[in-house]
């Protein structure tokens, strides 16, 4: 069996490059993935303006009780004549700074009347409460980065320079092939030996929660013919191929011989995790295939920790491994096992900030019901006896299926 961190290494190396790219307006940029880098076209601020309400005045005019004419009042978006010496000009938060103007007083010390302005309290700088052109962004410096993943603040950053669209990577495809004789889909009436299929369900809403696109999702009997036929459809329309159950070796674990058949072979099997063990990576017609254990915790588990950076990478993020953190887990009797345990847990704050971990109670692959309870997998190492309290890895979910 391969280490776990040679299978997740073997599946992101083994993850091409994407070439198609396509523009999209802003609106439709959330989610996807930056294709060419950006510099900044525009100064931002463009000039001068008024971080605060107030008034502008020359700091050399500035003395103790002084009472300074306002010469003009400047709203945002208005174009200032250059300020006289010895006056004021009464501005708004945005208001453009005009010339020979260096200082902004706040309107909390000041008093205005009769066409003039008291400034109560002295100003503590010169230059205070302006921000100055280009402080933000300048022309020509670096924007943003090939491989980020838009999200709202990097389309305020995009608008504020004036780009109503963006190249971004086409939204990569993904297929996904569900095998079983004993399976039937959701809302269609089962028989007693029958279940409902629910990793194709899962896959799907996974594949789209990372921001891919679910380009089909095939059933195939347990017949090696069958199986030929979809796998075949699947790689023929999508970039990356995921197959569930029958890559094991029981009678009816067919897909295997059935990539075979295709012209593929497979060059990763078995990893040495828990859940999971049952994981291949193959690659038919130049296009990859990662065949995912059966059942749904194992599918959800490995899709989690080995494929998702496969997919990041894929759809030419340059993160593609998140951070992870290490938390005290908490358990009734140490734990033991030849495999790395990957341990359904939820996080909880403790009062010092620090961090703790609870596993829940049925760990079994085939516990559907504690995938929503989790929010993150903890990592065991294999062969370690692991101690209640012990620091171990943690996945955060809401990170790794991101």
């Amino acid at each position: 069996m391969l280490e776990f961190d040679q299978a997740q290494a073997q599946l992101a190396d083994a993850a091409p490059a994407p070439t198609r790219t396509e523009t999209v307006s802003l609106a439709e940029a959330p989610g996807r993935v930056l294709a060419v880098p950006l510099d900044a076209t525009l100064d931002l601020p463009p000039a001068d303006n008024s971080a605060m309400d107030g008034y502008a005045i020359r700091h050399a005019d500035y003395q103790p009780g002084a009472r300074l004419p306002i010469q003009q009042r400047i709203y945002a978006g208005d174009m200032p004549r250059p300020l006289a010496p010895g006056q004021a000009a009464r501005l708004f938060t945005g208001s453009l700074i005009p010339e020979g103007a260096d200082t902004v007083i706040v309107q909390e010390d000041t008093r205005e009347a009769d066409g003039h302005v008291e400034i109560t309290e002295a100003p503590r700088a010169l230059g205070q409460h302006i921000r100055r052109r280009g402080e933000d962004t300048r022309a020509g410096r670096p924007l943003l980065a090939a491989g980020t993943v838009l999200q709202a603040a990097h389309v305020a950053l995009l608008a504020s320079q004036g780009l109503a669209d963006v190249q971004v990577y086409a939204k990569l495809r993904v297929g996904v092939l569900t095998t079983g004789d004993e399976l039937v889909p959701p809302g269609a009436a089962r028989a007693t030996q029958q279940i409902y299929n629910s990793n194709a369900s899962m896959l799907g809403a996974l594949v789209r929660g990372i921001g891919a696109e679910l380009t089909q999702a095939l059933h195939a009997r347990d017949e090696e013919s069958d199986l030929q036929a979809a796998l075949q459809t699947l790689v023929d329309d999508c970039d990356l191929v995921l197959s569930v159950g029958g890559v094991s070796v029981g009678e009816k674990d067919l897909v295997k011989p059935a990539i075979e058949s295709l012209g593929g072979e497979l060059t990763l099997w078995k990893v040495r995790m828990k859940p999971g063990k049952p994981v291949a990576l193959a690659r038919i017609e130049g296009t990859p295939l990662v065949c995912l254990p059966g059942n749904p915790v194992s599918a959800y588990a490995v899709f989690a920790v080995l494929v998702s950076p496969m997919l990041r990478r894929m759809q030419g993020r340059t993160e593609i491994h998140p951070p992870l953190s290490r938390a005290a887990l908490r358990i009734e009797r140490p734990r033991q096992d030849s495999r790395e345990e990957f341990v359904r847990v939820q996080a909880h704050a403790l009062p010092d900030g620090g961090m703790e971990l609870t596993p829940y109670g049925n760990q079994g692959s085939g516990v559907i019901s504690s995938l929503p309870w989790a929010t993150g997998l903890a990592r065991l190492p294999a062969d370690v006896l692991v101690q209640d309290g012990a620091q171990v890895p943690y996945y955060d979910l809401r990170h790794w299926l991101a």
